[in-house]
């Protein structure tokens, strides 16, 4: 249902977009002045990919990560600067879920079971950027952008003060995350509201795995650092 979701609002976007770049007559719509505004709000929902980035201590197998697409939603609060840039808060709360598979490399010498090659990591974060929005003038009723900043999640799903770890089958990650971010949209100005879609980046600065009691955990002795990275997709109304 999501795909068809995101399809419909991705044909809707480029139709509204060549109807402004190749039509004869140009309406200019949503001429409240909302781009002169101090401050405005609004909100957002869109679709994210979350992956991880491992660097090893050894060089054995890589832990492959299977991803599967989540969704988030969350409210925007922008604060204008100048006609080319805005600051911008977007609190949202985002859902995903990524599978750990281990190679079997990794439990040479140990009985293990299919069930220990794989763990399965839900996360739900509290995600909190402060973003520079770079805007080029008003064309018509569209405005190319970009966009970039910081950010701090808090992973709700952490397990980072559970006392159990891998050994009882329990996945451990920091509660504390942060990130920089990099992306790019496009403002379209409809006729009621100014409906925005947008692409975006995030990649983690800190390491975010909780070692095991065991030094030589086969599930997290050889990882020198886990960073989660991923791909949002926003689509945002003001």
């Amino acid at each position: 249902m999501k795909h068809i979701v995101f399809l419909f609002a991705l044909l809707f976007s480029f139709q509204t977009l060549s109807a402004q770049l190749f039509t004869k007559e140009k309406v200019t719509n949503y001429v409240n002045n909302i781009d002169q505004q101090k401050f405005t709000y609004g909100y957002f929902i869109g679709f994210n990919n979350y992956d991880f980035k491992f660097n090893y201590n050894q060089d054995l197998e890589d832990i492959l990560v299977d991803t599967s697409g989540g969704f988030h939603l969350g409210l925007i609060g922008d604060m204008r600067i100048n006609d080319y840039l805005n600051l911008r808060l977007e609190p949202g709360v985002f859902f995903t879920t990524r599978t750990l598979r281990y190679d079997e490399s990794y439990f040479a010498g140990m009985e293990f079971n299919d069930a220990d090659l794989l763990r399965e990591i839900k996360s739900t974060y509290i995600h909190v950027p402060l973003l520079l929005k770079a805007s080029t003038k008003r064309i018509n009723n569209f405005k190319p952008f970009i966009v970039g900043g910081l950010s701090a999640a808090l992973n709700l799903s952490s397990n980072e003060d559970n006392p159990d770890d891998n050994n009882a089958g329990q996945f451990r990650m920091t509660k504390n995350t942060y990130f920089y971010e990099i992306g790019f949209g496009i403002d379209l100005y409809l006729l009621y509201f100014k409906f925005t879609p947008s692409i975006r980046g995030v990649f983690a600065i800190n390491d975010e795995i909780i070692r095991d009691a065991d030094p030589n955990s086969p599930w997290t002795g050889n990882v020198a650092k886990m960073q989660t990275r991923g791909v949002f997709i926003n689509f945002t109304f003001q």
